[in-house]
């Protein structure tokens, strides 16, 4: 027997050890619906899952809807949570730098965060549909965020929704078709009430769509200007219309960035930085607050 040979299985004992404990701390997917989605019934495709060059994600074929919680140190959490859509043209999800980026950076800074994977209507031969499958998706994530509210450390008034192109659609939805949730149902979740506290929208589609009234929540708007000029013309109107409509709004348009910016720590220019006015816009509006 050779000489080396404990030293090599101590060795290969601490890297699997490290491999365990780095899977155990992983963020595991919670699905929405536990016995099927409804509307996807019969569908057993497996999800497709695309690395680019770069290591980023891409997500489609996605049958059994998910959260993934990004749940902060405990010392940390300040009570206030966050649903994270990713964009995609509803025919993908890029689910790193829109989603998974998205809710590490939050949960750094005391926010829970929960990226949604839900259905595609656009991808191909899909028979989903943005206002059926995909908002039910959207909404079904905000009831169950707030349905383990103790269980997460959040506080359920205080529960918000950020989207990104595709993603903003669906956020916008949830907030223009809200329900109080239905008392009597005999699933908990479904008892909660499905609109966001406050909302982000970062180059949102169907601009046009947008349209809020008295009531809706508190906005973050955010874009560039070499971005598509139904997004960064259209957001510019988008805010004038929260302006008319009396709720409150914050609107950032970068001179740079172009479409789908996202947030990536390699990323150095102005734009790179809406995060931090996005957790600026969050404190001076009483929506993050200290430790609780």
């Amino acid at each position: 027997m050779n000489a080396n040979t404990p030293i090599r299985g101590m060795i290969c004992a601490a890297v699997l050890l490290c491999a365990v404990e780095l899977q155990a701390a992983e963020p595991k997917e919670i699905p929405l619906w536990p016995n099927g989605a409804p509307g996807s019934e019969g569908k057993t495709d497996k999800e497709v899952v695309v690395v680019s060059a770069s290591g980023e994600q891409s997500v489609w074929s996605i049958h059994n809807p998910s959260l993934t919680p990004y749940l902060p140190a405990k010392e940390k959490a300040n009570g206030t949570a966050m649903l994270v859509i990713p964009g995609g043209g509803h025919r993908v999800l890029a689910i790193t730098h829109e989603g998974y980026n998205v809710a590490q950076w939050l949960s750094e800074r005391g926010i829970a965060a929960f990226v949604l994977k839900h259905r595609l209507a656009r991808e191909t031969n899909s028979t989903y549909k943005i206002e059926i499958e995909s908002l039910a998706d959207a909404t079904r994530a905000m009831r169950l965020i707030r349905s383990r509210a103790a269980e997460w450390n959040i506080n359920p008034t205080r529960v918000g929704a950020i989207g990104f192109s595709a993603g903003g659609e669906l956020v916008n939805l949830v907030c223009a078709r809200f329900d109080e949730g239905k008392a009597d149902a005999s699933d908990p979740i479904e008892r909660q009430p499905c609109r966001p506290n406050f909302q982000a929208l970062i180059y949102p589609g169907r601009s046009g769509d947008i349209q809020p009234t008295n009531g809706f929540p508190p906005v973050f708007l955010a874009c560039s200007y070499t971005d598509r000029k139904d997004i960064s013309e259209g957001l510019a109107e988008v805010y004038l219309r929260f302006k008319r409509a009396g709720v409150p709004a914050e609107l950032h348009i970068y001179a740079t960035g172009g479409h789908g910016f996202g947030l990536r720590v390699t990323n150095k220019k102005p734009v790179g930085a809406w995060a931090t006015r996005f957790e600026e816009w969050m404190m001076d509006s009483g929506l993050v607050k200290k430790a609780e």
